[in-house]
């Protein structure tokens, strides 16, 4: 059983997809697409299912898949470990919220970036969902995720509390007319993919105000997100700090048990702590660890 075979497959069943595996992995489809079945073809049975919309893992796929993705973070570890002598430097691969890294991570990037120049730092932004699933198959050294997140095998500490708040259309003043001027079921909520921590939160106020039945719209980008608001086309629950003072919209301040939340960086509790993501933690220790909404 090739390695390079089973870090093809742990990719392709996170992504989805062999287009989204062929950009993530910098290779082309057809590379992809032999490797998958190769692996197929070793083991005896399909490991995914073919369809529309995607590909989806078989019961032998679900079965295969914690082992690869422990041998692919163990293979990236084991590489990384052996070239670490103590000096920061080579790749690191840090995950993130799209909000978090929109406002919160620009300063803590160039601090890092200043004082450890030899490192390689890429960020991929997703959800919550899919960060910690990254940085449990080794694919992310770390990342920045929406508390709370109990996993016996993450370890984690706070980096930033926000404040969520509801953001609407300017023609929404308060909540008390946005509640009075919307349908019965309410406005269309204008949400990230599921996995998304603040869809999660979203979806619970909508229940709270008595719009369970809203119709949900997903997008992309947080510009996408923000310009939706501000059109009318539906209300959105981001950190106020990304909104800021956006004259285009208007931002409605939640109840503290609907607002609070903790973003907290994890990272894999086995994993070795090599020095690069070590220069990482100690940069962001330094940039205040904790930053109040």
């Amino acid at each position: 059983m090739e390695l390079s075979d089973l870090l093809t497959f742990s990719v392709v069943a996170r992504l989805g997809g062999i287009t989204r595996a062929a950009n993530e992995l910098n290779t082309v489809q057809s590379n992809v697409t032999q490797r998958v079945k190769a692996l197929e073809a070793e083991i005896g049975t399909a490991l995914f299912e073919r369809h529309s919309r995607g590909m989806t893992l078989t019961g032998a796929g679900r079965r295969l898949l914690p082992y690869a993705q422990r041998m692919a973070a163990l293979s990236r570890e084991a590489m990384l470990a052996a070239r670490d002598d103590g000096e920061p430097k080579g790749p690191l691969s840090i995950g993130s919220m799209e909000t978090t890294a929109a406002v919160r991570l620009p300063a803590l990037l160039a601090e890092f970036h200043r004082r450890f120049p030899a490192v390689r730092l890429s960020l991929r932004t997703s959800t919550t969902a899919d960060l910690v699933a990254g940085v449990l198959d080794g694919s992310l050294d770390g990342a920045f995720v929406a508390g709370p997140i109990e996993h016996a095998e993450l370890t984690s500490q706070i980096a930033f509390r926000e404040e969520l708040v509801l953001v609407s259309a300017r023609r929404w003043q308060n909540l008390k007319a946005l509640r009075a001027g919307t349908p019965e079921s309410g406005p269309t909520a204008l949400v990230f993919r599921t996995g998304c921590t603040y869809r999660q939160r979203l979806e619970q106020v909508f229940t709270e105000f008595g719009w369970p039945s809203a119709a949900r719209f997903e997008l992309g980008t947080l510009d996408g997100m923000i310009g939706c608001v501000a059109a009318d086309m539906g209300v959105t629950m981001l950190p106020r700090a990304v909104v800021g003072r956006n004259e285009t919209v208007t931002v409605h301040t939640l109840s503290p048990v609907q607002s609070r939340v903790d973003t907290l960086f994890i990272t894999r509790r086995a994993a070795h702590q090599y020095s690069a993501l070590q220069g990482f933690v100690a940069c962001l220790d330094n940039n205040g660890a904790v930053i109040a909404a």
